[in-house]
């Protein structure tokens, strides 16, 4: 299955919904005729019997909607938890000439960095230095901690498309990653959230980035130095995971940090990032609007 979510209603605030990608339409899952939960991470909580009434949705009264009608969100719009791991593809170990890491090296994302397909990535007025790194992300499907390696596969829930962002100078400057990648709009996920069955061995995916129309990664995920079941055992170890956490599982070789000199993201460039069996993501990029309000409370 395809699962995404979208916007649904007229004016300036439409409300999420779940859905069943279904040829060329969406299946409402929060229809009455199938009622599940309007929220993705609930839905994904409820359980195998949530997920079977969605694959049954198509066949049941459930309202549809044209898929070029609707405006895709991320999947899982406001993810309870979001991790990353840093140089865990061969490839990208070495163009950055470091030593592979003997333990894996997590940061945190804040999920209010999550944004969906074709949303703007923003260069901060706080830096020029804003990098991408294409990556396969791992959906937690259950509530679960000390997970082993080789049940990890059962926690899943599915498998969608990250882009990584990283603002590289706040992300260098103190031994923490968690700022630099934590800038808003600088986690796009999408387009869909695709079940396990569809996608198979997650570690024998094609992975590549284009920027424009050049192509600057071409990995695959068989470069992994930590598994995706490696990487769910240790988090579990150190926390429970939930049902919609999600997990970006590193980057191959590419990467605009990497380049002399740096090929850093600009205003006007497109950012497409490809994953064999998941999906295509697609954001462009803007500057951050400097009439944006502040939120700043008033005195």
């Amino acid at each position: 299955m395809r699962l995404v979510t979208f916007l649904d209603g007229p004016g300036a605030a439409p409300v999420h919904r779940p859905g069943l990608l279904h040829g060329d339409e969406v299946v409402v899952l929060d229809d009455p005729a199938v009622g599940l939960p309007s929220d993705m991470a609930a839905l994904l909580g409820a359980g195998s019997g949530a997920l079977e009434r969605a694959e049954a949705a198509p066949r049941t009264a459930a309202r549809r909607v044209a898929l070029h009608d609707v405006r895709l969100a991320a999947p899982v719009p406001r993810p309870p938890k979001v991790f990353g791991i840093a140089m865990n593809y061969a490839s990208h170990v070495r163009e950055l000439g470091r030593e592979a890491p003997v333990a894996p090296a997590f940061f945190a994302k804040a999920p209010t960095c999550v944004v969906g397909p074709e949303d703007p990535v923003e260069v901060p007025r706080a830096s020029g230095q804003v990098d991408y790194e294409g990556e396969l992300a791992v959906v937690i499907g259950r509530r679960c901690r000390h997970v082993p390696a080789d049940r990890a596969g059962e926690v899943v829930a599915g498998y969608s498309v990250m882009n990584d962002v990283s603002v590289r100078d706040w992300q260098w400057r103190t031994s923490q990653f968690t700022l630099g990648k934590s800038f808003d709009t600088h986690g796009p996920l999408g387009p869909h959230l695709v079940t396990p069955d569809e996608v198979g061995d997650p570690h024998r995916l094609g992975i590549r980035t284009w920027v424009g129309e050049e192509l600057r990664q071409d990995g695959s995920t068989a470069d992994m130095v930590f598994s995706c079941w490696e990487q769910i055992a240790c988090l579990s170890t150190a926390c429970t995971l939930e049902p919609g956490d999600v997990i970006a599982t590193g980057t191959p070789a590419g990467v605009g940090a990497a380049s002399d000199p740096p090929r850093w993201l600009r205003a006007g460039d497109v950012v497409r990032v490809e994953i064999g069996g998941v999906g295509t993501l697609v954001n462009p990029v803007v500057d951050e609007p400097d009439d944006r309000p502040r939120g700043l409370p008033e005195r």
